[in-house]
């Protein structure tokens, strides 16, 4: 299979105008005839079915959720990214450009990231437009604040939910097309295949969560906004029903997968404190612009934190890296927290932490500031750990967050699979070896609002497709292959639990394939997974009917393509002979323990073809080409 990404000819800072001109159109009257599957309704997913039932289309949207606004988006708590330049310190669509480029460590198309910045822009006079309530200063403009990896102001943000406040912008907008009828809304329902006509994108498979009925949906094109794979790790920052097998089947028809391999390990989350819990809880990384990192110089230093004087504490961020200090990019501030808690310098019970701390900034600006700034979020964190951050430290540690590895998709967001669309963290396009904060919400609602919008028409109008129903017989024979699976797990009657599975499998990947890999490690992880693997399908318990709400049903399907999706990751890490942003393998490092890149061999995306449940999978490259900015190595110093 070749790789051809479609971007468009001429200067970059032309390219998404000159492409949108150059895209056939459908007229209004025609977009009344298609019908468009979006899956999922997040602020990728939502946006989407919003905007293509706006313009005329009619559309079919399916959620994991009892309502699409309990999406996972809704988790997200600092901000939104948008190359305004409100605070006039030299923010630009460039230097949004740029900073996205390089904290990816340049390992990402220019022209999708340009556009992303470009776009960028829009977003918020979308959302202010929509009602968003966007915290604002003295004077009623919008405020801004820094995030990791910029040296300017450019996030928007409502304190710390502002992922509630756009994915309710958004589901304000998806509710208003539900009411007009231009989209068909589907609740706790789960993609269990794709289906394919004529090597086209034509249907999906889903389940219906409550009463188990399997269930077939034909369109004429299918957009994926299902998210993230950072569940694979059991403990995450993740909401627990995120899951890959929605792209994972959809890789299994063909879709290629991009970059597997590059996971974000977020620096500032609340520390595992038990073997009970199932997931992680995320600190915004907005609180590193007023928090100080930091640890006790001495590792046999014991302390309190208030009874540590200053001389006797290791600002490690602000020292190593004067020019950026706390607000390095994500991957930066990981490994470092790690490096020092591998120091025996670690803090709290486990020793897996690090402060936080905001006591320089409370004498600085007071108290009420700082609950206006990050309320909710202290909340948050007495709540769950019965510390008062306003007296004492947070103590945080790197956790799994985001995935910029995706389902690969060009410039038009298409996968290799011909009418099959991709959007925000289930793609893998714009933000290479490591996402920058705040950038995550920007590309979701930038492909939902502002592209697939253009792209989706131009595949449209130049395409004949023949008409589909869910009786063709590819719905039929897929319907039963989704069965069969079903019924083959419930007839396992093993005595492990899929969660137990589930969690063996995270501390393996966790372990090995986590904030630092190296080969024996990964390979040795490879083979445990492989065995696991083989257990899982000879001794899961999973109790009840399959036509029922069976949440043990539920968690072993993921789980089952968790279990197969691990490998693809493993053999990314292992091809990839460099370190990169989150791809941080031990024996490619510069004398000060920073990311070594390989620009010569390894500047490319790395796709994976399925070719089998027995067979690796083909790897294929995509040659990353850099004419407007220089390869370089990063420093944030």
């Amino acid at each position: 299979m070749q790789l051809d990404a479609k971007i468009p000819g001429g200067p970059l800072q032309d390219k998404w105008d000159r492409h949108r001109f150059e895209l056939k159109l459908v007229n209004p009257a025609n977009k009344r005839k298609y019908d468009i599957i979006v899956v999922g309704t997040g602020l990728a997913g939502g946006s989407a079915a919003a905007t293509l039932a706006e313009l005329g289309y009619n559309v079919k949207n399916f959620c994991i959720q009892d309502s699409p606004r309990r999406a996972h988006s809704i988790a997200a708590q600092g901000g939104i990214n948008a190359a305004k330049n409100y605070q006039n310190d030299g923010d630009s669509v460039w230097r949004l450009f740029y900073d996205t480029v390089k904290g990816g460590d340049f390992r990402a198309r220019e022209a999708n990231v340009h556009r992303l910045a470009q776009e960028s822009t829009n977003i918020i006079d979308q959302c202010v437009a929509q009602g968003v309530p966007f915290a604002r200063d003295y004077g009623g403009l919008l405020s801004n604040r820094s995030f990791g990896g910029a040296q300017v102001s450019r996030t928007f943000y409502a304190r710390g939910q502002t992922g509630q406040q756009l994915l309710l912008g958004a589901y304000s907008a998806l509710s208003r097309q539900i009411g007009a009828g231009k989209v068909k809304m589907y609740p706790r329902r789960e993609m269990l295949d794709l289906v394919i006509v004529n090597g086209k994108a034509r249907g999906i498979i889903v389940r219906d969560l409550v009463t188990g009925k399997i269930e077939s949906h034909s369109a004429h094109a299918v957009v994926l906004a299902t998210g993230g794979y950072g569940n694979v790790f059991f403990l995450s920052t993740n909401a627990m029903a995120s899951n890959v097998t929605a792209a994972y089947r959809a890789y299994k028809r063909g879709a290629v997968f991009a970059n597997p391999c590059f996971t974000q390990i977020h620096p500032t989350c609340i520390p595992v404190h038990g073997d009970y819990q199932s997931k992680l809880t995320l600190m915004s990384e907005s609180l590193r612009n007023d928090g100080r990192v930091w640890v006790p110089k001495d590792p046999k230093d014991k302390r309190a934190p208030a009874d540590i004087p200053d001389s006797d504490r290791d600002y490690y961020l602000e020292r190593k890296y004067p020019s950026f200090g706390n607000l390095v990019p994500r991957d930066v501030a990981s490994r470092n927290a790690k490096e020092q808690c591998d120091a025996g310098k670690g803090v709290g019970d486990t020793q897996l932490a690090v402060y936080l701390d905001f006591a320089d900034a409370i004498r600085r600006d007071g108290k009420d500031l700082i609950k206006s700034k990050y309320g909710n979020l202290f909340q948050m964190y007495e709540k769950i750990t019965d510390q008062n951050p306003y007296e004492t430290p947070m103590m945080i540690y790197p956790a799994v967050h985001y995935t910029m590895g995706g389902l690969w998709v060009d410039y038009n967001l298409m996968s290799s699979v011909e009418g099959l669309f991709v959007l925000g963290e289930a793609n893998f396009s714009d933000h290479g070896a490591n996402r920058l904060g705040a950038s995550a919400l920007m590309q979701g609602l930038a492909d939902g609002y502002f592209v697939i919008p253009y792209t989706i028409g131009g595949y449209l109008a130049g395409e004949s497709l023949d008409e589909v129903t869910d009786q063709h017989p590819a719905f039929t024979d897929h319907t039963k292959q989704a069965q069969e699976r079903i019924d083959k797990l419930l007839s396992i009657k093993g005595k492990r639990t899929a969660d137990d599975f589930h969690r063996e499998l995270g501390g393996l990947m966790w372990d090995n394939c986590g904030m630092a890999r190296n080969d024996k490690d990964l390979a040795m992880a490879k083979e445990k997974i492989r065995a696991l693997k083989a257990e899982f399908w000879e001794n899961v318990l999973i109790p009840g009917a399959d036509k029922d709400f069976n949440q043990s049903l539920e968690r072993a399907g993921r789980v089952a393509d968790f279990l197969e999706f691990a490998e693809i990751m493993i053999t990314d890490a292992l091809a990839r002979r460099e370190s990169c942003g989150g791809h941080f393998n031990d024996a490619f490092q510069t004398e000060e323990n920073e990311a070594l890149r390989d620009d010569e061999n390894f500047c490319h995306v790395s796709a994976w073809e399925y070719k089998g449940d027995d067979q690796d999978p083909e790897f294929i490259k995509e040659p990353l080409v850099f004419e407007n900015v220089k390869l370089t190595q990063r420093s944030y110093k």
